[in-house]
């Protein structure tokens, strides 16, 4: 019997997923693998009849520059006694399984490190390598690399973004966008430096204060206040949904907000539209002040995770897959797969990066760094104490708009 591999994906979907899939398939296809493809993530590997499937060329071919995934994705996450109790082992045993690549983001890594100290404790003979994948780049990249899907879904949200810019130009309106990323604003700081956003309010501004609505609402209406005084009354703000993640349950129950939580114990934020939610917010505040502006909400998210990769991603992707091969080969296991500037692949072992609990912490941006000081620095505008004189024609208490002092930056 030939030996094999097994590929799974987990979480949600992420332009390049089948890029990953189809050129893993191809790459150990050609060194004489069988690649077996298994439907709905990690629950597969804890069901004793798992859908499977095995990925020839044709297939790979067919699908590997598409956007979505092939294979079914899952974000079951099995439980100490699945372990235990449902591990599949006979579907690696019979179909000479050596190495089972799993393809996903931040909690779908922190799974697969928890099979590796599974597989090493049994003594099963079943290699494990991760694929770091995410429209968020939240996972622990060295050199600020980013996860594959983030560039993808930054083009397109920009792309839509930037229509919107041009219609909020237009019309001479505020359109409010929220921006996927649960637990890091890369995506929605992205967007924002891409498109000359005057204001992208992302979790990491806040760290030196809470994150509460009052503050979101505030440091909005500075940069609108910023633009009248200087003439312009039209523009966009970008908020990353994770800050509404990060609000208090006080301060979401206080706003009259009403928001469920899935089995991790996560916001179900797909199910409300943030950029609803926060505009009917922001239009309470400009009738408590007596400002009129017209705002729009907008959504960016389920509509960039399914696009077809642009050409980074699908290059990007196929180094990945290959450096899955090259790590195999190596005997490396454990790990993620990381590749540099250059395509040279290297081992990140899922056991160095996991955190007290176990699971992979989330990278969040930096909010210090270049990318986000420039950002804050040159494009985006707010009220500064050079500002409140010609403020007070709009609020009576400028400094309560000052942008540094609502960060206490």
């Amino acid at each position: 019997m030939k030996d094999s591999i097994i590929i799974l994906c987990g979480g949600g979907p992420a332009p390049g997923m089948n890029t990953v899939v189809c050129s893993v398939a191809k790459t150990f296809l050609e060194g004489g693998y069988r690649v077996i493809g298994l439907h709905g993530g990690y629950s597969g590997l804890f069901n004793q009849n798992p859908r499977i499937e095995d990925i020839d060329f044709f297939k790979a071919d067919a699908y590997f520059n598409r956007g979505g995934s092939y294979l079914q994705m899952s974000r079951f996450k099995p439980t100490d006694e699945d372990f235990e109790k449902r591990f599949n082992l006979a579907l690696f045993q019979e179909n000479n399984i050596k190495l089972l690549v799993t393809v996903g983001g931040d909690d779908t890594a922190s799974t697969a490190n928890r099979i590796a100290k599974f597989l090493e404790a049994k003594k099963y003979p079943i290699a494990n390598i991760h694929v770091p994948k995410t429209i968020d780049n939240d996972l622990p990249l060295p050199n600020n690399t980013p996860t594959f899907g983030f560039n993808s879904a930054k083009q397109e949200g920009a792309h839509i973004a930037r229509t919107i810019y041009e219609d909020a130009r237009t019309s001479g309106n505020w359109l409010l966008i929220s921006a996927m990323g649960r637990s890091a604003g890369h995506l929605a700081l992205g967007i924002g430096e891409a498109t000359h956003c005057p204001m992208t309010i992302i979790p990491e501004m806040f760290n030196k204060t809470d994150i509460t609505i009052d503050k979101i609402i505030k440091l909005t209406l500075s940069a609108i206040i910023k633009r009248k005084i200087m003439g312009v009354d039209y523009g966009t703000v970008v908020v990353a949904e994770g800050v509404f993640h990060d609000l208090s349950a006080d301060d979401i129950k206080a706003a009259g907000v009403h928001m469920t939580y899935d089995e991790h114990g996560h916001p179900e934020l797909g199910k409300i539209s943030k950029a609803v939610l926060f505009n009917e917010l922001l239009e309470k505040e400009f009738k408590k002040i007596g400002m009129k502006v017209k705002t729009r909400p907008v959504e960016i998210g389920y509509d960039v995770r399914c696009q077809d990769p642009i050409a980074y991603d699908l290059s990007y992707c196929s180094e990945l897959a290959m450096g899955v091969y090259t790590l195999f080969k190596r005997g490396e296991t454990g790990c993620m797969v990381y590749v540099d500037a250059f395509g040279n692949a290297s081992p990140l072992y899922l056991h160095d990066l996991q955190n007290s609990e176990g699971k992979i912490p989330p990278r969040r941006v930096d909010i210090e760094g270049g990318i986000a000081r420039n950002y804050y620095e040159h494009i985006c505008h707010f009220i500064t104490p050079s500002d409140y004189e010609a403020a007070k024609k709009y609020v009576a208490d400028p400094e309560a708009y000052d942008f540094k002092k609502i960060l206490c930056w």
